[in-house]
C-alpha cells in the first residue's frame, strides 16, 4: 500500500482530524475498567484477572510500536492505520466471541494481545506524517494528535456503561457491547485512512511553489540506538510515565483513602468524578503543554514536568489529606504533565534526530511506557496491600509511593539535564570522509 501524497494545494490542516479518527479509537484503552466489573461478576474473575487484557495491551502496545516502528516508516501512514484498524477491532470481535463462549483467554487474547498491536501501530501511525507536516511547530502538531488517545476514554466510558446498562451485564450483553465496539470504531478508524496523506517529495514541493521542510539531522532508528540521547529519553519517559500512571489506575480509591478520616469523607460519586477531571487533565495537557514547547524547547518543559511533578508529590505527601483543594490540584497537575510528556516526546526526538525516522525512533521509545504501564501502579498497589496488612490505613497507605514517585521524577529531571545534541558522527548524511561511499550505502541499509 503506498503512502498516499498530497495533491498541490492540500491543506495540512486536513491531517490532523486523521490522526484524531485513530488516536480518539484507541484511546478506549483507558476506559477498560468500565468492563471490569461486569466481567468479574459475569465469569467469576479476580480484580486481578480482570487486568490482564488491559495490562497486556499496554504491553504489546510498546512492544508492537517498537517493532513495527520501521515498517511504519517505509510504508507510510495508511498502511499502518489500517494494520490499526484491523487489529484494533479485531480485537473487539474476539473478545466478543470470548464472552460470547464464556472463555475469558480468548478475551485476553483478543483485546490485549491483537488489540495490543494495533494499538502500538495505531499509536504512532500518524507521528512522523506530522512532524513532516508541521516542522514549524511539532509539539503543537503531535499534541493535537495525541490529546485524541487521552480523551478517547472521555468518549468510551460513559458510552461503554450506557451499553451494559442497555444490552445487561451477562456474558450476552458484554458480548454485545463488545462487537458494537469493533464494528463502530472499523468505521471511524477507516475515515483516518481515506483522509491522511504524506507531503510532496521536496523537489515537487518547491516546483509547485510551496515550501520545503525544514533541514535537520538524519540519524536512522539503528544508530538512535546507539547515542546516549535515546537512552536518557527513554528514563525520561520511564520515570515521567511511572509518576502520573501510579496516580490513574488507583484515583478513585486513593482519593477516597486520603479523606476517609476526616468529617467530609468522599463519596463513590465525587470519587468517580475525580477520574473523570484526571482524564480531563490528561487530555489538555497533551495539546496546551506540547504546544508551549514549541516557543521554550523541549528540554525546558521537561524541567517543568519533572521538576514541578517533584512539588506536586511533595504538597499532597505533606498537606494533602488536610485539604480537598490542594490535592485535586495537584493531582490534576500531575496528570497534565503525564499527558504533555507523551505528546511533547516525538517533538524532542525530532529536534535530536530529525524526521528521517522519527516515527521508527518514537515506537522503540515506547518501550519505556510498557515497562512504566507495569511499574507505576505495581508501586502504588503492592506497597499500599503491605501497609494495609500492618494495620495503617488512609493518607498512611501512600506516603512510601510518593516518595519513591519523588524520586523516580528526580533521577528523570537529571537525565533530562544530561541531554546534549547528538554527535555530527551518528547522522546519515555526515559520515566521515575516509569511510568511503560504501559505508554510507551500509548504513543505509541496516536503517531499511
Amino acid at each position: 500500500m503506498s503512502p498516499p501524497i498530497a495533491p498541490v494545494g492540500w491543506s495540512r490542516w486536513l491531517v490532523p482530524p486523521a490522526a484524531l479518527s485513530i488516536h480518539l479509537s484507541i484511546g478506549q484503552a483507558y476506559a477498560w475498567s468500565v468492563f471490569k466489573p461486569a466481567l468479574e461478576d459475569a465469569l467469576g474473575l479476580s480484580g486481578t484477572q480482570s487486568a490482564l487484557p488491559f495490562q497486556l495491551g499496554i504491553v504489546m502496545l510498546g512492544l508492537s510500536a517498537a517493532f513495527g516502528g520501521t515498517l511504519v516508516e517505509r510504508r507510510g501512514p495508511r498502511w499502518a492505520m489500517t494494520v490499526a484498524l484491523v487489529c484494533f477491532s479485531s480485537g473487539f470481535l474476539l473478545s466478543a466471541l470470548g464472552a460470547a463462549t464464556e472463555q475469558f483467554w480468548l478475551i485476553v487474547f483478543g483485546y490485549g494481545f491483537v488489540g495490543g498491536i494495533g494499538l502500538g501501530i495505531g499509536y504512532i501511525s500518524p507521528v512522523s506524517t506530522l512532524i513532516k507536516w508541521f516542522p514549524d511547530r511539532p509539539g503543537m502538531a503531535t499534541g493535537i494528535a495525541i490529546m485524541g488517545f487521552g480523551g478517547g476514554a472521555l468518549i468510551a466510558s460513559p458510552w461503554s456503561a450506557q451499553m451494559l446498562e442497555s444490552f445487561g451485564s451477562e456474558t450476552s450483553g458484554i458480548a454485545l457491547a463488545f462487537l458494537v465496539h469493533g464494528l463502530s470504531y472499523a468505521v471511524f478508524m477507516l475515515l483516518g485512512v481515506l483522509l491522511v496523506r504524506v507531503p510532496r517529495p521536496r523537489a515537487e514541493e518547491r516546483a509547485a511553489g510551496g515550501t520545503a521542510a525544514v533541514a535537520g539531522p538524519r540519524v536512522s532508528a539503528r544508530q538512535a540506538l546507539r547515542t546516549p540521547q535515546f537512552w536518557l529519553l527513554w528514563v525520561v519517559l520511564c520515570t515521567n510515565v511511572t509518576a502520573g500512571i501510579g496516580i490513574l489506575e488507583k484515583a478513585a480509591p486513593m482519593i477516597s483513602d486520603f479523606f476517609s478520616d476526616t468529617s467530609a469523607p468522599v463519596s463513590a460519586t465525587a470519587a468517580a468524578g475525580f477520574v473523570a477531571l484526571l482524564s480531563a487533565a490528561n487530555m489538555a495537557g497533551r495539546i496546551g503543554w506540547s504546544s508551549t514547547s514549541d516557543l521554550i524547547g523541549r528540554k525546558n518543559i521537561y524541567r517543568v514536568y519533572l521538576g514541578a511533578g517533584v512539588l506536586m508529590y511533595a504538597l499532597i505527601a505533606l498537606v494533602g489529606s488536610s485539604s480537598k483543594p490542594l490535592f485535586v490540584l495537584c493531582a490534576l497537575v500531575i496528570l497534565s504533565f503525564y499527558g504533555g510528556g507523551f505528546a511533547t516526546i516525538p517533538a524532542y526526538l525530532k529536534d535530536l534526530f530529525g524526521t528521517y525516522q522519527v516515527g521508527a525512533i518514537h515506537g522503540r521509545l515506547l518501550t519505556a511506557w510498557s515497562i512504566a504501564g507495569v511499574l507505576g501502579p505495581l508501586i502504588v498497589n503492592w506497597i499500599a496491600d503491605r501497609q494495609e496488612e500492618a494495620g495503617k490505613h488512609g493518607a498512611e497507605l501512600y506516603g512510601t509511593s510518593l516518595l519513591i514517585m519523588m524520586a523516580l521524577l528526580a533521577v528523570g529531571f537529571v537525565a533530562n539535564e544530561l541531554v546534549r545534541p547528538v554527535d555530527p558522527s551518528h547522522h546519515l548524511d555526515a559520515v566521515p570522509a575516509q569511510k568511503g561511499a560504501s559505508d554510507v550505502r551500509q548504513q543505509q541499509s541496516e536503517s531499511a
